[in-house]
C-alpha cells in the first residue's frame, strides 16, 4: 500500500522551524492560530506529516479538558450560591467561539451568558472569575462600584484580573473590559 501523499497544511499554523531544535516537534495554540515548532531538516512531506499529527493531539487534548455547557451552567449555580445568593438563575450559560474581543458576555433582558471559547485552555479559577463577573451584570448591568463590589466576592478576582490581563498583554490583543 503506497503513501498517500500529505494533505496541505491548513492556513491557521504557523511553522516555526529551528537548527537547534534536533528531534522533538511541539505544537501548542495561541489563540486561533496552533504553533508547531520543529526541526529545520525535516522534509516537506514530514512536516506535514508531523502538523496533521500535532493537530490530532491537540485536539484530542482540547476534547479531554473542554467543559460542556451543562456544566458551565452548574458551575454557574454553584458560583452564584456560594458569591452572589441575590443573582436571579441565569437562563442559559454556552461557550461561544465568535467573541475575540471579550472574555464574556451577558444579555440582563433573556438571562443569558456566554464565555469566550479562548477561556477553555484557562485555570479553571479564572474561567470562574469571568462566570462571577457575568453573574454580576444580572443584577447590575453597569460597570460601577456596586458591580465591582459584587465581582470582588470572589476571593481570586483580582489575581484572575491580573491573569487576563497578562494573557491580553502577550498576545498583543486589543481587548475590551469584559
Amino acid at each position: 500500500m503506497a503513501d498517500s501523499p500529505p494533505r496541505p497544511i491548513p492556513p491557521y499554523v504557523d511553522i516555526r522551524r529551528s537548527k537547534r531544535r534536533k528531534r522533538t516537534v511541539s505544537a501548542y495554540r495561541d489563540g486561533e492560530r496552533v504553533i508547531v515548532l520543529m526541526p529545520d531538516r525535516l522534509s516537506a512531506a514530514e512536516e506535514a506529516r508531523w502538523v496533521e499529527t500535532m493537530l490530532a493531539r491537540l485536539d484530542k487534548q482540547r476534547s479531554r479538558s473542554r467543559v460542556s455547557d451543562e456544566k458551565l451552567l452548574a458551575r454557574a449555580h454553584e458560583l452564584a450560591c456560594r458569591h452572589l445568593p441575590e443573582v436571579p438563575e441565569p437562563a442559559s450559560v454556552r461557550w461561544v467561539s465568535n467573541q475575540n474581543r471579550r472574555w464574556g458576555s451577558c444579555t440582563p433582558a433573556d438571562r443569558s451568558i456566554r464565555l469566550s471559547a479562548r477561556l477553555q485552555s484557562m485555570p479553571a479559577w479564572v474561567v470562574d472569575y469571568v462566570l462571577v463577573h457575568e453573574l454580576a451584570h444580572l443584577i447590575e448591568p453597569a460597570h460601577n462600584a456596586a458591580f465591582w463590589a459584587l465581582v470582588h466576592r470572589y476571593p481570586k478576582a483580582e489575581r484572575a484580573e491580573g491573569y487576563l490581563e497578562g494573557v491580553s498583554a502577550a498576545s498583543s490583543l486589543d481587548l475590551e473590559e469584559f
